[in-house]
Order: structure tokens, then C-alpha cells, then sequence
């Protein structure tokens, strides 16, 4: 079955209302892009939770997967008046070929070799090296699939820093995998937790295919006790604001690694920690940083 894709350019403060209107008569799928992507007038929209007054771009792009025999000026024209837009959009269209989506989306995730004997590799996918260490994980709802640079430092951190019989917390969990990687590096206990009971639940079916012992639970549910080794890959405004807390879990002459945070951010948060564990700076990627230190 063939598919139509309808592309339409608006501005941010119509985008939305245009999408759920779309998606209201019948749409299949509906996207939001940056008009200008590509180009010297790209906007990224970077930052966390509440630091975007105004997201979106100016110009925007709305895309929508609809049925082939769809009417696409009728359609369009009455979505625009929907979402307040005085005329119909110039608009294109594009035939959309049916695919084995899932072979599709599958082929976007190769395995990630993090280190000489650590492996990220998705279940459809054989591990490149049958000697490796090798972690199985997909793509799912949750975050840390090994492919963004906060998480790559982390696992780099981990994979230096655990040795047999160490204690780990994973604060803000995510997919698990830095729990996960932390039990297969040697750790005894390991712990795991998020705000996220989808993240939980998430972490605990990856550590049972990955064989692992690891014990993750909600935010809701008191987190008791001290660790050798701490790792939290958050965002930078949630690492401040928990720095009591997440101190409060690494036990004297235990260690503590942070990520999620941009270069621009290292001071903030070196500040933050300096009353509870002094912090430096551990590795750097694309941008990003991992902090880490040693409690007095």
C-alpha cells in the first residue's frame, strides 16, 4: 500500500494547532521540522525542561503521512482555518512507497563498540567481536542507548573506575545501561533508579536479557544506603538541585561521575558539588562533559 507525504510550511506560533489538526482528520503521522535545516539559518533547539520560552521555529515545516487517495488542498485548507491560519499553506506532495518499516528503522541502529572489549549491540545484530563484552540493548522509551556522548562517557568512566566487588548507583537510570554495564565490569550490588517507573521497568527487562543482577526501583520508593560509585547522566539544573542527595549516596573515599552537561555548565556545577564533593573535570565529547571526584 502506497502512502502520500504532505509537507507545508508555517510559523512556530501555528505549527502545532496545524499538526493536531492534521492529525485530527485523519492523518497518519505528523512531524515538525526546522524549514531552515540544513542551511546557515538553522535554529537548533537545544536546552532543558522550561529554559525554551518560545520553542519552535519561525519557520517551521509540518509534514504529514496520509493515505494515497487523499484530497491534499482540501485537506490542507481545512486544517489551516482549524489552526487559525487566514489562507491554505503552499504545499508539497510525495508519493511514499510501503516499506518493511521495521527492517527500516532497524538499520539505523548498528552495534556501538565503546572500548577495546565493550560492545553496545542491538538483539537483531550478531556482537562484531565474539571476544568482547557485549552489551544487548535496543532502542526503546527510554533513555541511553549508547549512541549519545553523555552516556559513551559515562560507560568510558565506568569501565576505568569499576573493578570486582564494587557497589553501583545508577541515579536516573533510564534504559539501564549503565547499571547493566556496571554488573558485566564485575560489581557486586547495583542499583538503579528514575523518576520514570517506564524507565524502571524498562531497566529491569534489559538486565534480564542481558543476564544481570541489578535491583531498580522509583522515585517514590526511599533509596536507602551508600555506594562506592555513583554515576547520574541527567541534566545539569536536576544534578544541582539533587547535589544533596546524590552526595549523600556515595560513601567516604567513594567516587562520583556526572554527565548530561554541556561544556558551558562545568563551572555551575563544580560549584554546586564544592560543600558536598569536590568535582573535576574527568573527559570531554562533543560538547558534552563528564565531572567525577572522590568524596573526602
Amino acid at each position: 500500500m502506497a502512502w502520500l507525504s504532505l509537507g507545508m510550511e508555517t510559523d512556530c506560533l501555528h505549527a502545532e494547532a496545524l499538526a493536531d489538526a492534521l492529525l485530527e482528520h485523519g492523518a497518519l503521522a505528523v512531524s515538525i521540522e526546522d524549514a531552515d535545516a540544513g542551511t546557515p539559518n538553522e535554529s537548533p533547539q537545544f536546552g532543558e525542561p522550561g529554559s525554551l520560552t518560545r520553542p519552535g521555529w519561525d519557520r517551521s515545516r509540518v509534514v504529514a503521512l496520509t493515505a494515497a487517495n487523499t484530497d491534499a488542498a482540501r485537506l490542507i485548507a481545512a486544517c489551516a482555518k482549524q489552526a487559525g491560519l487566514a489562507t491554505s499553506p503552499p504545499y508539497t506532495q510525495e508519493a511514499v512507497a510501503e516499506q518493511d518499516w521495521v527492517r527500516v528503522t532497524q538499520a539505523q541502529f548498528e552495534p556501538i563498540r565503546v572500548s577495546a572489549r565493550l560492545w553496545i549491540v542491538p538483539s537483531w545484530h550478531d556482537a562484531p567481536d565474539p571476544e568482547a563484552m557485549v552489551l544487548v540493548l535496543d532502542p526503546g522509551m527510554a533513555f541511553g542507548t549508547g549512541s549519545h556522548p553523555t552516556t559513551r562517557l559515562c560507560l568510558e568512566w565506568l569501565e576505568r573506575s569499576v573493578t570486582p566487588g564494587l557497589s553501583v548507583l545508577d541515579y536516573g537510570c533510564g534504559s539501564g545501561i549503565l547499571a547493566i554495564a556496571s554488573a558485566r565490569l564485575g560489581a557486586a550490588e547495583v542499583v538503579g533508579v528514575d523518576i520514570d517507573e517506564q524507565a524502571v521497568i524498562a531497566s529491569r527487562s534489559n538486565a534480564e536479557r542481558n543476564g544481570v543482577s541489578a535491583r531498580f526501583q522509583g522515585s517514590g520508593r526511599e533509596l536507602n544506603g551508600q555506594f562506592d560509585l555513583v554515576v547520574a547522566n541527567i541534566l545539569a539544573n536536576p544534578l544541582k538541585v539533587l547535589a544533596p542527595a546524590i552526595c549523600g549516596h556515595v560513601r567516604r573515599g567513594g567516587r562520583l561521575a556526572l554527565s548530561g552537561i554541556l561544556s558551558e555548565q562545568t563551572g555551575d556545577l563544580i560549584a554546586a558539588y564544592a560543600p558536598y564533593l569536590p568535582l573535576h573535570l574527568a573527559d570531554t565529547r562533543d560538547g558534552w562533559v563528564c565531572l567525577a571526584g572522590v568524596k573526602p
